[in-house]
This record gives structure tokens, C-alpha cells and sequence, in this order.
């Protein structure tokens, strides 16, 4: 494991996240961290070098976006997410939550974000005051890891940091992935919150 690992509770959750929010100031910086749904990578989400680098770790399509985590309404808009009226409702219902919309940004393409329910995520969102870029911490083709030790034993080198958050849940679920960028709503992943639930907001 990485030289740099914590063990997360209730008492040092401030303490990680002012560690964690000073080593992704370093370019290039990559994190290991729980989320309620899986372990997951993340890094700033405006750092091209570490973007690149969570890449290489997972051995990932580039082809495959990366979901941004921010910590509420304000900072996705600040930061070029367009919530239509069907991901402002779904935000607005299921987040914080473990739920990733996809819907319009500001650059004419797509944003896949998650507002985390997960205090350390949200503690490290509020002090970094920027989104972060994030994916499931383990090897593409491989299962979500639900504790450090598998979270980091397949990645094609070592992260910056590690945040042990204990062991999740084994019923846990990578979040449900939902776009409603087009005229149609589309469910991409099936997760915790179901596609009847989903179009029950949407009715």
C-alpha cells in the first residue's frame, strides 16, 4: 500500500480531508477513498496529469468519462453542468445519494456527476471548494471493491494516498447511472435506486 494511508472515523474526518485536500494540490495527485457505494479513485477534476494517471491505475478506456463528485447544486453549475428539469428533479429527490446523472454541460457535451453521501467525500468536496473526478477503485473488468486492501491490490501502480473507510456493505452497489441528457430517459447502470423509482419522480 501506499506510505500515506489513514484509517477514517468519526473523529478524523476533518484531519484526512485537510491532508487529502493538500497532497491534490499536487499535479498529478491520485487518492484512494470509500464512498457509501464502492471504493472509488478520484483526483481534481481540472488536473489533466491526474485524470491521465487514474487512467493508467485502472487500465480504463479513454473512451470512458469519468463521473464528477461535487457537493451540491451550487458547484455543479458553477462548473458548466446544465440541470434540466429531469436532472433537477432526480438531484433534488436522490442526492446525496448513490445515484450518477448524466445531463448537459456548458461545452455542448455530457457530465455524469454524484453528489456522494459520504461525510469524509463531502468534508474534502467542501474544503477543496472544486469537483473531483472520480471512478470505482479497482481494475476495469474486475469487481468493485468494497475494502482498501481490494481496492488497491490490481491497480497498475500506487495512489498518493489511501483513506481506509473499513469494509462496505457486500450488498453495496456502484451507483445507478441515469442519462437524461436527450429526449429520452436512459438507464446505463442498474444500481441501489431503481428505474421505477427513478420515473416516478419523473411522472
Amino acid at each position: 500500500m501506499a506510505m500515506n494511508t489513514y484509517k477514517l472515523d468519526d473523529d478524523n474526518i476533518e484531519a484526512i480531508a485537510l491532508a487529502c485536500a493538500k497532497q491534490l494540490q499536487v499535479p498529478g495527485a491520485v487518492l484512494v477513498v470509500p464512498t457509501e457505494t464502492v471504493y472509488g479513485l478520484i483526483c481534481r477534476r481540472d488536473d489533466a496529469a491526474g485524470i491521465e494517471r487514474i487512467y493508467r491505475l485502472k487500465e480504463r478506456d479513454r473512451g470512458k468519462p469519468l463521473a464528477m463528485f461535487a457537493d451540491g447544486i451550487a458547484m455543479l453549475e458553477a462548473h458548466g453542468v446544465n440541470l434540466n428539469r429531469e436532472a433537477a428533479l432526480l438531484t433534488e429527490k436522490f442526492c446525496p445519494g448513490p445515484v450518477t446523472i448524466i445531463t448537459a454541460d456548458a461545452q455542448g457535451g455530457k457530465t455524469g456527476f454524484r453528489i456522494p453521501d459520504h461525510p469524509f467525500i463531502l468534508a474534502l468536496l467542501h474544503r477543496i471548494k472544486l469537483p473531483l473526478a472520480s471512478t470505482s477503485a479497482n481494475l476495469s473488468g474486475t469487481p468493485n471493491a468494497l475494502n482498501v486492501q481490494d481496492a488497491v491490490k490490481d491497480l497498475n501502480g500506487t495512489p498518493d494516498i489511501i483513506v481506509d473507510g473499513g469494509a462496505i456493505p457486500p450488498d453495496r452497489q456502484a451507483s445507478t447511472v441515469i442519462d437524461v441528457s436527450g429526449s429520452e430517459l436512459r438507464i446505463i447502470r442498474q444500481g441501489p435506486v431503481s428505474e421505477s423509482e427513478i420515473r416516478q419522480v419523473l411522472k
